[in-house]
């Protein structure tokens, strides 16, 4: 998380494991706690959950600890972390796209693409990350 930034009411909680050779145990598991597995959806080596409907509004997704998709997610959370203009900006846009898009949550994750690619090119995530 980012101190300060608006964010929607939803969290996106990433369990890393060691490896993918894990994730039959841990869709058991959390099966097992009545969470819903729903493949990669279209993200690969990232496994989502639905989670069951009396917890509070979560994404949880299931990624090994080299996944590019976990990389990307540090490196942004980071790189806004140590730059609040663009953490700043990023709120900024959250907002006017939450107003713009409601609960079409493709619209907004799409509408924000530009941006997020934008700092993760400046975060440079090939060159490595730091949880």
């Amino acid at each position: 998380s980012v101190q300060g930034l608006a964010a929607k009411p939803i969290i996106d909680v990433d369990i890393v494991i060691k490896d993918d050779e894990q994730l039959p145990l841990v869709i058991r598991l959390l099966e097992g706690a009545r969470y819903a597995y729903e493949g990669d959806l279209g993200v690969p080596g990232r496994y989502a959950f639905r989670p069951p409907n009396d917890l509070p509004r979560h994404h949880p997704y299931v990624c090994s600890k080299d996944n590019l998709e976990l990389m990307r997610h540090v490196a942004f959370r980071n790189f806004l972390r140590e730059n609040p203009t663009e953490a700043e900006a990023y709120a900024v846009l959250k907002i006017d796209l939450a107003r713009r898009y409601g609960a079409d949550r493709d619209g907004y994750s799409v509408a924000k693409t530009e941006f997020v690619e934008r700092i993760l090119q400046q975060a440079d995530v090939n060159s490595g990350w730091r949880s």
